[in-house]
């Protein structure tokens, strides 16, 4: 066996060194930083530090799981992951849907060029936008204003939060994310398609018996992707546009866990939180892939 591995790390030694730049990068940034998971089972305190820092067990965990926003934080981060899962999930399917059926190539490429820019936008430039935007005296107000509706601060209201953000992340993601199904499409064998017109089906046919179950593993090994990070709604984008008026709605896991780590300097007790979400994903991770695979699709593991 020590032969074996011997002979393969001369045959392939060149290929060996361009993994160490990957490996140093997961185990300086992923896995050396996962000691400090141990604060959530203590009483922290910078003075004293990790090693001396008294052990309290599951005191956090307990704490964050009868704390008065535990129910608002699990039904906001959820609300938002499973509707940004029901809309946002399916849209850059249909994009490279719609794109793959447009056969003029100077207009495809005009429409993947316009759709892929937003992607590059700064987060904090797109919040800057919607913010400008949704104001009282903003576009999207202008708008409503024009087909009878009244003036006011969009994102003031609990109402509107979520169309504003998962629309903007629609906006933003759409056709960077669409690349990967086009890629997919692109592989399908074109035989097919000829077979199924010398048989007589449309397009539409076409899409529902040949695009789409071609495509299928790939959207399967991607829904597996999403679920497992369906609690991790990312802090950023809702700290640059949320306030203390849309606080039941707006506030979630990764929200709670800034503020009560960074602003409120409980380390250990968000470091409880941050852990039970991450255990919460592991767990729908599984999930997810062991469905998939019960379901004859393929699964990540």
């Amino acid at each position: 066996m020590t032969q074996k591995i011997v002979k393969d790390f001369k045959k392939n030694k060149f290929k060996y060194l361009l993994i160490i730049p990957v490996l140093a990068y997961f185990i300086i940034f992923h896995y050396k930083p996962m000691y400090g998971i141990v604060i959530a089972f203590q009483r922290y305190s910078i003075v004293k530090g990790i090693a001396d820092s008294p052990w309290v067990g599951l005191l956090h965990f307990k704490r964050f799981f009868s704390d008065y926003y535990f129910w608002r934080l699990m039904k906001n981060t959820l609300s938002i992951s499973v509707l940004s899962l029901l809309f946002s999930f399916p849209a850059p399917i249909v994009v490279a849907l719609m794109l793959n059926e447009v056969k003029v190539s100077w207009f495809k490429r005009t429409v993947q060029t316009v759709s892929y820019l937003p992607h590059f936008i700064s987060i904090v430039v797109v919040c800057g936008l919607l913010t400008t935007f949704s104001s009282a005296d903003g576009l999207i107000n202008t708008v409503i204003e024009f087909f009878g509706g009244e003036r006011s601060s969009l994102l003031s209201r609990s109402e509107m939060f979520y169309p504003l953000y998962i629309g903007s992340g629609i906006w933003q993601s759409v056709g960077w994310d669409s690349i990967i199904y086009l890629a997919t499409l692109a592989g399908i064998d074109q035989e097919q398609y000829e077979a199924a017109r010398i048989d007589g089906a449309n397009r539409f046919q076409q899409i529902i018996h040949i695009t789409l179950p071609g495509i299928v593993p790939t959207i399967s090994m991607l829904l597996i992707l999403r679920i497992g990070s369906l609690l991790s709604v990312g802090s950023e984008k809702i700290l640059l546009l949320y306030s203390e008026k849309v606080y039941d709605v707006a506030d979630v896991i990764s929200t709670f866990v800034y503020r009560r780590g960074v602003i409120g300097e409980d380390y250990s007790y968000s470091t409880a939180v941050g852990l039970f979400n991450s255990l919460a994903n592991l767990l729908l991770l599984f999930i997810a892939n062991k469905v998939s695979k019960k379901a004859g699709q393929s699964g990540l593991f």
